[in-house]
């Protein structure tokens, strides 16, 4: 088929923007078909078979990176990197159609005459695009025998190319057959094991990439606006350290509904949100752009978290659009490292330690912006960041991206962060999305894509030490739990549990876990205080102390009692007295503190 490579226009001067892609629901069922459809190839080639059981990820990638190219001649070189021992790819062309004929409009690895002139094909001709323009069928031909036998007046075209094998596929937009792509394989296919399937998904990409040539120009400049404003972020303040990062899905946008900011606030605070508005169309970008703007409107104007989410639910709600959005807002000093938090509905902020330990931080929130149910209720919980401490923002699709579970997610999340030091903020944010978007560390680095089904956008805030060159050892924790925060006994553990998640005895964190269960709701039952713990780990690997206070503003001192075999309370400081190796009561000049230690190497429990 020399002719049609001479004579097609390039690529590269026949402007075809690809910036769409299919529906994000259709998009994963079709892949999660193709991961079943595509068995083990025949002929006992290992590398095939592999390479065809990833085949619907190398689809999903390919979807992701085709809605960002600007041409044609961009989307058919990005397909051809899909081809590998079991898909010999080799050439493309597009043909274009109108009522009589088909034009070439562009092709990838096609040779031939140069003078032959502009490609046309009659669509009553006896060619296999042309047939598949017909019928809006596709046209396999798995050998060049089959090609002669079944399209013997077009097998002249093509007899100098080469080629073992070809598909000639429909390409549809706005619900219509508007095209045909040809793809060509340097030696003869099978199209089993779901490569036909494969194939028709691949030309329905392109063919909706090319619709969004069409309709799309209004949403690409709005998406490339909001894209270039999500690629920055201020750079923090004196002694505070920012790092951001945004992945858009491989939907049609380059912006979807998450977002972040940064907002310089009155006396040297620094303001931090991100947020998710519900969907990834661009509704969800237009209001994502309106709602950050509000947000940062009413942080600069100096009013507390709590009320700056108050008045962006209510803003929320008066667009009338019908969907929520969640978020997570920072007042940060940093002076003091007190950071002040009120969340909507939004995952958690994480902690990570010097040494690399990471902590959910479960901080109190109310219902995601938006959700006009007169609960305008968004508490304020306050975390103090000491020096090499980071807390990390993010939305969910960092945690469930790659059908992870928030649990699951998680966990891949606590083993990215704990490499390496603090002092790295950037590196530390790309080995995030690196762990997420590439988790192999082959495809999207090679294709050039993000293999993400949602949106990611992430935010480190580090405190700076006061001296660059300290490095602070050990483990801390702080934590509040106020007399109408009980549900916060469970926090607590999970804390704990994460403090000391590489603890050398085990039985030794149940231990710990049930005695802050005890000193924490001794402080609740007994007093009308809150209860502030703090907790320290030192020491080297195997030899570490752990040394546990817990603080209240009661002068009511405990005492040691004997309780009966049937008593409900009263065990507290007999479980010290049997479990920890220390322990005391400390009078404080308002109140009392309860402390215990445990060593890791110390003597067995009795």
């Amino acid at each position: 088929m020399a002719r049609v490579g001479g004579g097609c226009d390039d690529g590269g001067s026949q402007e075809h923007s690809a910036d769409g892609a299919p529906e994000r629901d259709a998009e994963l069922r079709q892949v999660d078909d193709l991961n079943r459809m595509a068995g083990p190839a025949s002929g006992g080639n290992a590398k095939a078979a592999q390479r065809l059981r990833h085949r619907g990820a190398d689809l999903l990638v390919t979807g992701h990176a085709l809605a960002r190219v600007d041409t044609l001649g961009e989307a058919l070189t990005l397909i051809s990197q899909l081809a590998d021992d079991a898909l010999p790819l080799s050439s493309q062309a597009v043909f274009r159609a109108d009522r009589e004929l088909l034009h070439c409009v562009g092709q990838f690895g096609l040779t031939g005459d140069g003078d032959s002139g502009p490609f046309r094909l009659p669509l009553e001709s006896v060619h296999p695009a042309a047939q598949a323009a017909r019928t809006g069928r596709p046209v396999f031909l798995a050998s060049p025998r089959e090609y002669r036998d079944r399209f013997p007046e077009a097998w002249p075209l093509c007899d100098r190319d080469g080629h073992g094998a070809w598909a000639f596929l429909p390409l549809t937009t706005y619900g219509q057959l508007t095209g045909v792509w040809m793809a060509a394989f340097d030696a003869p296919v099978r199209m089993t094991d779901g490569l036909g399937t494969f194939l028709v998904t691949v030309a329905r990409l392109l063919g909706q990439g090319i619709e969004q040539t069409y309709n799309g120009q209004a949403d690409h400049a709005l998406s490339q606006s909001l894209r270039s404003s999500m690629g920055r972020i201020g750079p923090g303040v004196e002694g505070l350290s920012v790092s951001a990062r945004y992945v858009p899905t491989g939907g049609g946008l380059m912006v979807g509904g998450d977002w972040f900011d940064s907002i310089a606030l009155p006396n040297g605070r620094l303001g931090l949100v991100i947020g998710d508005v519900q969907g990834h169309d661009v509704q969800a970008a237009g209001l994502m752009s309106q709602l950050r703007t509000a947000i940062h409107a009413y942080a600069a104007e100096g009013h507390g978290p709590d009320a700056v989410l108050v008045r962006a639910s209510r803003f929320l709600t008066s667009l009338g659009e019908g969907r929520f959005a969640t978020c997570v807002y920072v007042e940060a000093d940093p002076a003091t490292g007190t950071l002040r938090i009120a969340r909507a509905g939004h995952p958690h902020p994480v902690l990570r330690l010097p040494d690399g330990t990471s902590l959910l931080k479960h901080v109190r929130g109310g219902l995601p912006l938006g959700l006009d149910l007169a609960e305008d209720d968004y508490p304020v919980s306050v975390v103090t960041l000491r020096e090499n401490e980071i807390l990390m923002l993010c939305t969910d699709g960092l945690i469930e991206s790659g059908g992870h579970d928030m649990y699951s997610g998680w966990l891949r999340v606590r083993q990215a962060l704990g490499p390496g030091g603090a002092d790295d903020l950037d590196g530390l944010a790309d080995r995030l999305l690196g762990a997420v978007v590439a988790p192999d560390g082959t495809e999207a680095g090679r294709l050039g894509a993000s293999f993400t089904e949602d949106d990611i956008a992430l935010v480190l805030l580090r405190r700076d030490p006061l001296d660059a060159g300290a490095v602070r050892t050990g483990r801390h924790l702080r934590f509040t739990l106020e007399q109408d925060q009980a549900e916060g006994l469970s926090d607590a553990r999970i804390e704990f549990q994460g403090l000391l998640h590489d603890w050398a005895r085990p039985e030794q964190v149940d231990t710990v876990l049930l005695l802050v269960s005890e000193l924490l709701g001794n402080v609740l039952v007994h007093t009308e205080h809150a209860a502030a713990l703090r907790a320290d780990i030192s020491g080297a690997q195997g030899r570490r102390r752990l040394r546990v206070e817990v603080t209240d503003r009661s002068d009511e001192v405990p005492h040691r009692r004997a309780p009966g075999e049937l008593s409900s309370s009263g065990r507290g400081l007999v479980l010290l007295d049997l479990l920890s190796h220390r322990w005391n009561i400390r009078p404080e000049p308002e109140g009392k503190t309860v402390w215990f230690e445990l060593d890791e190497d110390g003597p067995a429990e009795p």
